[in-house]
């Protein structure tokens, strides 16, 4: 592959609801290229995207996959997306490293939640949004019926075919270049006249083409209204310059089949037009104080250096490779380029870039372009090079809290002794993937946003040569009381040689939000202050395994105000069993309650779902907060019990039929309902008793 300099250069993340077709549209852009002698097939387990064995295996895209394509002397760098909601850390980067967003839309299903989150990223980014309605030759599929689905979905945007189809379904042969008012048949490289039954249509399309056109340039939009018409390249411009502005809201509109290999080269026609070169991009930086700045266009290979990772993979064989793009300056093979993020020069012995899993070796990556380089040591996810003279940090994404969990076991001593090291490689390569230790439930915590985002971590650490064993993680319950109460212990014991004695009267009450508070208020020296501090830690032994039912003590204020000892007998480890026992006698007495935590839940689900999701939080013990409208959507805020949120995503795929997306995060603990509690307690109850 040859070097391309930062004019050739575009970057596109690819991105849309599952299954809208977008690996299969690679393939046939790779096809169109010469990149590949046939396309690959999803169902045949031989595309370049998905080459992952978990990919092959499930035939899903999970991670972001490089395709970078030579086409008309550009290098395109296709970042090619997961569809599944689980999988936002991967698209939401691919979205901050691309210079536009090509949205792959469903010609069947219309817009679906993954569009919308897609859409979402790149509005918060101001990329500017490209459409590609795809699979126009799958039965069902209706070109006019999914302008209208995007249409109604992104009403703040103005929709403009720049092609359209001809035929439709299983006849779908061809687009209609409405520039150029010619056909292209098949893959778009053959020309004709247009058909004589399209001629009215595509007038009327072209005419709204001209029209946005015009509104993206004063000049332009003079000529129009002097003379009605623009010229093909005046229309090219207008629309570059309005495809590239975020703020028009202007989204040029192309229309294919990846499985048919139907319009894909005015596709890829369209990508070198209408998506900016890198040196116009601004970039967001954080400066060595701290504070936020723009390198402005244009960028160069003479600007600051500026690189940012935004995808590392870890293979037992390989190693680590780290994904990046180069905002700005240049790197070469064999240089030394300083990680700002870990404060270390890092060698970059192999500069790469890469074509699904084909590594390509390369000398010189210019600004605006994207690499891969293998085997650094001290380098993550979300790191960013730069130079010690003006070091510099890349803004990175805001990713969401996770939302779902699972407990892991090793299943050997030899996978115990590798598990932290693994799951600390899979979750610095994943921001969205977290891995603790929970000491309130004893158990290894690994989470993410989804079942099949955790299962596939726990599948790739397999491939790396830890077993790890998957279950419900237990609810992190805690312990409270909710009144004051007063008691004594007295520790004794006599066996013939020296003896032990203390005796300590404790009083302890509720401190909510106070966390535990020890004081001593003696009064005569009854207690020597010397066996005080035995005395707390006794009390301290109690707090993480519980009282009532093995969960960690919250909460609590604890007072010693009298007490006796002796004068031979008295020892630091009488008062600290003591201290102990008191606590506990006085605690099952201060009517203890369970905590349970709350989390604080926001769903979005169309209009139509608000009441069936209002009855399933009211099933669920949840408290309904509040209810709102965005875009045509219904915002659903509520505080329902983590017990009852944990296997939630799953639930909320089958009530909205994949249409409902939501987060969540702790907001508060709140008692248990008795009547939930006491089954609890009486578990940990029999459970004791059995040990």
């Amino acid at each position: 592959m040859k070097e391309y300099g930062t004019d050739r250069l575009r970057n596109v993340a690819l991105v849309g609801h599952q299954s809208a077709g977008k690996t299969t549209l690679v393939e046939a852009l790779l096809y169109n290229t010469g990149a590949i002698n046939r396309p690959g097939r999803v169902e045949d387990k031989n595309t370049v995207s998905d080459w992952d064995d978990d990919e092959k295996e499930k035939g899903l895209s999970f991670s972001t996959s490089l395709i970078p394509l030579e086409f008309e002397d550009n290098k395109i760098n296709i970042l090619d997306t997961p569809g599944m909601t689980d999988f936002q850390g991967e698209i939401k980067n691919a979205i901050r490293v691309a210079d536009a967003v090509l949205v792959a839309v469903d010609a069947v299903a219309g817009v679906e939640v993954g569009t919308e989150l897609a859409w979402e990223y790149a509005e918060a980014y101001q990329q500017p949004i490209i459409v590609v309605i795809n699979k126009l030759d799958r039965e069902n599929a209706d070109y006019n019926r999914t302008l209208e689905s995007l249409r109604a979905s992104f009403h703040d945007y103005k929709f403009i075919p720049v092609m359209i189809p001809i035929g439709k379904e299983a006849n779908f042969e061809g687009v209609v270049n409405l520039v150029t008012m010619k056909a292209y048949m098949g893959t778009g490289k053959d020309r004709s006249d247009l058909p004589a039954n399209m001629q009215a249509e595509a007038e009327a399309a072209r005419t709204a083409l001209i029209e946005a056109a015009a509104e993206a340039d004063d000049q332009l939009i003079e000529k129009y209204f002097s003379e009605g018409t623009l010229s093909n390249e005046e229309i090219r411009d207008g629309m570059r310059k309005a495809a590239k502005d975020s703020y028009l809201k202007t989204v040029p509109v192309f229309v294919t089949s990846g499985a048919k290999n139907i319009g894909t080269v005015p596709l890829m026609e369209a990508l070198n037009v209408y998506v900016r070169p890198p040196a116009e991009r601004r970039v967001r930086v954080i400066d060595a104080a701290g504070n936020e700045d723009f390198l402005t266009a244009p960028q160069s290979d003479d600007g600051p250096l500026a690189a940012y990772v935004f995808k590392t993979v870890n293979d037992k064989f390989v190693g680590t490779l780290n994904f990046f793009r180069i905002f700005s300056g240049s790197i070469k093979s064999g240089g030394s380029f300083y990680n700002v993020d870990s404060n270390t020069d890092e060698k970059f012995n192999a500069l790469l870039t890469m074509r699904g899993k084909e590594q390509i070796t390369v000398t010189t990556l210019h600004a605006g372009d994207i690499g891969v380089v293998a085997k650094l040591n001290h380098t993550k996810t979300g790191d960013t090079f730069t130079t010690r003279s003006k070091p510099l940090h890349i803004a990175k994404p805001d990713f969401p809290e996770p939302l779902f969990a699972v407990a892991v076991l090793p299943r050997t001593q030899a996978d115990s002794a590798k598990m932290g090291v693994v799951l600390t490689g899979l979750c610095q390569a994943d921001p969205t993937l977290r891995w603790r230790q929970d000491p309130d439930v004893k158990q290894t915590i690994v989470e993410g946003m989804g079942e099949a985002h955790v299962n596939l971590a726990i599948s790739r650490a397999h491939r790396l040569g830890t077993n790890m064993d998957m279950e419900i993680p237990k609810v992190p319950y805690k312990e409270a009381i909710t009144k004051s109460h007063s008691d004594f212990y007295r520790h004794k014991k006599q066996s013939g040689g020296a003896g032990q004695f203390a005796e300590v009267h404790l009083r302890i009450e509720p401190n909510p939000g106070g966390g535990f508070v020890y004081e001593t208020k003696i009064v005569g020296g009854s207690i020597s202050h010397s066996f005080l501090p035995s005395i707390e830690k006794g009390i301290q032994s109690v707090l993480g395994e519980g009282v009532i039912a093995g969960y960690p003590i919250s909460d609590v204020k604890a007072t010693v105000f009298d007490g006796k000892e002796h004068p031979v007998d008295s020892k630091d480890i009488a008062f600290q069993i003591a201290g102990r026992e008191v606590f506990k006698k006085v605690f099952a007495d201060a009517s203890p309650v369970l905590l349970e935590p709350i989390m604080l839940v926001e769903v979005t689900v169309p209009e139509g779902m608000m009441g069936d999701i209002m009855g399933d939080f009211n099933q669920r013990r949840g408290r309904v907060l509040g209810m709102d409208t965005q875009g045509g959507k219904s915002v659903v805020t509520a505080q329902v019990p983590y017990k009852e949120m944990m296997r939630y995503g799953n639930d909320l795929r089958s009530i909205t039929g994949a249409r409902g997306i939501y987060t969540m995060k702790f907001d508060h603990y709140e008692q248990v309902p008795p009547h939930l509690a006491a089954p609890i307690i009486a578990a940990h109850v029999k459970e004791a008793e059995a040990s």
